[in-house]
């Protein structure tokens, strides 16, 4: 699908009144666009394009869709990556152009989910797309980088692995309207991903390996934490941390209401529960074994 060939957004304010079912649907689309980084076809489609370092894959598999651009351009788009780690995607697209890139990563998609036997029926699937492509046809992309960007690839033929990339653009629009909250809240990149790990749904040391801050910068972080009140001494989150957290992804949310206004309430728990089989397959295989769990929201 072209951006060029989407109809007008939906108007602004048309979003749904309850929140609760934007967190559900959200967090629906988030683990089914997460596998194609954890599992093993990825990596098995990059280095048949002559990659092999897991941080240049992550980020060439991901921003693709934005095209050849620079890592300046990546970096401000994924927003809790140090420079260090996005800089060094650098050469990437003279290894092959983005289009060969979003053709690995669809043909990873697609060998992954039938490797883990994901029980989706064509009635299923069918239907799943009749509630999120009016979503993503519908959205509002201004100020979504990503989710724009992801829109604006063809859908491959592959029935299965078109779903997936509606789901993706749904997941990557709720990670931009994400950032922007982060920023409302004067949440830095580093700041951010401290205290997501302060949850304990990350894994610190797999933050600090993919995201590559250094000492200086992941204390700092934690310094300014701190000083909110949002962590203790020890690290460790407060009550006070807790609430913001939880404020900022009900502002996230409200963010969201517009994106899933087309299907309405019923329509978004419905799609929710359609395409719970992927992420229960993917469990079941073990594959988010190294975040924990499935990521509970898209966080940036």
């Amino acid at each position: 699908m072209h951006l060029d060939t989407l109809p007008d957004a939906a108007r602004p304010g048309d979003g749904l009144r309850d929140l609760d079912t934007v967190r559900v649907v959200s967090r629906a689309v988030t683990a089914p666009h997460l596998f194609t980084y954890l599992a093993p076809e990825t990596a098995e489609e990059a280095a048949e394009l002559g990659v092999t370092d897991p941080g240049p894959v992550y980020l060439a598999f991901r921003s693709a869709a934005m095209g050849a651009v620079p890592w300046h351009v990546t970096l401000a788009a994924f927003y809790n990556f140090s420079p260090r780690a996005v800089r060094a995607m650098a050469g990437v697209w003279d290894a092959a152009p983005p289009e060969q890139w979003q053709a690995a990563r669809f043909r990873a998609a697609g060998r992954a989910m039938r490797r883990v036997n994901v029980h989706l029926t064509g009635d299923h699937s069918a239907e799943a797309r009749s509630l999120i492509d009016p979503v993503v046809a519908g959205a509002d992309y201004a100020g979504k980088v990503l989710a724009a960007a992801n829109a604006s690839v063809v859908l491959p033929t592959d029935p299965l692995v078109a779903l997936w990339q509606q789901i993706t653009v749904a997941r990557e629009w709720r990670g931009d309207a994400h950032l922007v909250v982060l920023v409302d809240n004067d949440l830095g990149p580093c700041d951010c991903l401290v205290l997501h790990t302060a949850t304990g749904r990350l894994p610190t040391a797999v933050a600090r390996a993919t995201r590559q801050w250094d000492d200086e910068e992941w204390n700092a972080a934690t310094a300014r934490l701190v000083a909110r009140g949002w962590l203790d001494s020890d690290s460790v989150m407060t009550d006070a941390g807790s609430a913001a957290r939880e404020r900022i992804e009900v502002e996230t949310d409200e963010h969201c209401a517009t994106l899933w206004a087309p299907i309405g309430n019923a329509g978004a728990r419905r799609l929710a529960s359609l395409i719970e089989p992927i992420t229960d397959a993917f469990t079941a295989a073990g594959t988010f074994e190294a975040v924990h769990e499935p990521p509970q929201v898209a966080t940036a």
